[in-house]
Parts: C-alpha cells; structure tokens; sequence
C-alpha cells in the first residue's frame, strides 16, 4: 500500500466500520466463529468488534498509530480461521455468496501489509 497522509486515516475507517457492523449484524459474525474456542459465538462477535473499534482509534491518533497498526496487522492474521471457516461454511451457497466469502481469504494479505506499512511510517512515539 502507498504510504499516503490519509492511508492511516482510511485504515481507521475500515477498522471502525468493520468493528460496528459486529453490533448491527452480530449473527453474521457469530457464525463465523471457529466452534473450538471457548465461550459464546456473540462473546467473540463482541470482542472482535471492540478490538476492531480501538484499533480504529489507535490507529487514527498519531501517538498511538504505531503500536495500533502493528496490533491491527496481527489482528487481521488472527481472524483469518474466521474467514477460512466462512468460505467451508459458505461452499454450497449461490456463486456470488461463494465468491464473497473466497474473496475474503485472499484480501487478509493485503490488510495486513497496509497495516504495516502505516506501522512503519508512523513516527516511533509509541
């Protein structure tokens, strides 16, 4: 990703968006929940959505931009199971249900990058 002045600001806005449609839509993200861990689906909805939503704020102010992003990066690698149980889950369903779930699992590689690369071009403040 280019390390643009508004990259760290869209970041923010992806994380912040991702983080509330977790409290509009739980139920999508419940299902996504690998059955392996322990508590609720809604508990982990939940979290996951909190976390996405700090990270969002960490990322958007300059003190903590370095260490959100860096977080955001190893946030992104954690959910992956997440997406990988939703593309198994979702292989039966109509083909542009199929392609949005498979579309997921690649897009991670991105994420993370870009989540880097703010991380690298913040400055060392936190």
């Amino acid at each position: 990703m280019p390390r643009s002045e508004g990259s760290p600001l869209l970041l923010a806005g992806l994380l912040a968006a991702a983080g509330v449609t977790h409290f509009a839509a739980p139920r999508t993200y419940d299902a996504m929940v690998p059955s392996g861990l322990p508590g609720s689906a809604r508990a982990w909805t939940y979290a996951s959505g909190v976390a996405e939503v700090a990270l969002a704020a960490g990322v958007a102010l300059p003190r903590t931009r370095r260490r959100a992003a860096l977080v955001a990066a190893a946030f992104f690698v954690g959910v992956f199971p997440a997406n990988v149980k939703m593309a198994l889950d979702w292989r039966h369903r109509p083909a542009p249900l199929k392609a949005a779930a498979l579309g997921r699992l690649p897009l991670q590689v991105p994420l993370v990058l870009w989540a880097r690369s703010v991380g690298a071009s913040a400055e060392g403040r936190s």
